[in-house]
């Protein structure tokens, strides 16, 4: 049980982290790469940003401990769950645009997880 909470949470974070950072970056918009060198000091200075790759990195250490008890096979694949709840989230939150041929693709992944989580 406690490895699937070590799961769950490494997901959770991950998408937490994801938010975050796109939190941050609403306050860039949207600029060329050229300009990238001149705004990464910035961004991460930006505590939206911060948080957002501090919740990544400790969902990448809690998933270092999942990959050691469990078979690669069946927790990468639940790794897409963090899609679903991203895009919900995008959409409760941010607000953003979530298209039909979106929700549809939600369902088919969320139909994937629940397959791979019965094998």
């Amino acid at each position: 049980m406690i490895n699937y909470l070590l799961l769950i949470t490494s997901v959770l974070l991950a998408v937490t982290g994801q938010l975050f950072m796109k939190k941050g970056m609403m306050v860039f918009g949207a600029f060329p790469v050229s300009q990238l060198l001149s705004k990464i000091l910035p961004m991460f200075l930006n505590p939206f940003v911060f948080l957002g790759f501090a919740c990544f990195g400790l969902s990448s250490i809690i998933w270092l401990v999942v990959l050691s008890r469990l078979p690669l096979s069946l927790v990468y694949p639940m790794v897409s769950v963090a899609y679903v709840l991203v895009a919900l989230f995008s959409w409760l939150v941010f607000k953003e645009n979530v298209s039909l041929a979106r929700w549809t693709g939600i369902f088919i992944i969320i139909l994937g997880v629940i397959l791979i989580s019965r094998s």
